[in-house]
């Protein structure tokens, strides 16, 4: 028969069980958390990076046509100068 030791004995125990239980679920809810505030922190960066490459881009594109000019004028020249005398 249990005595009233035993049965404070068992609800400590049973206690002592689901706070380890708790602080566990605890622990896995604030590493997820952290993963979620990473992922954050990474796809602000990114959205940072594609906005800096919007606003550059017109520029970007300007000056590759204009390397893409002088690459075929040059190139138009040499042809002029192998093949005309």
């Amino acid at each position: 028969m249990a005595t009233v030791a035993d049965t404070d004995l068992d609800d400590t125990l049973r206690l002592n069980r689901e706070s380890a239980k708790l602080e566990a679920e605890t622990r896995k809810l604030l590493a997820e958390a952290n993963k979620l505030s990473a992922e954050q922190l990474k796809l602000m960066a990114e959205r940072s990076k594609l906005a800096n490459d919007a606003r550059y881009s017109p520029w970007l594109f300007a000056v590759q046509a204009a390397l893409a000019a002088a690459a075929l004028m040059g190139a138009g020249a040499g042809f002029a100068k192998l093949f005309l005398p």
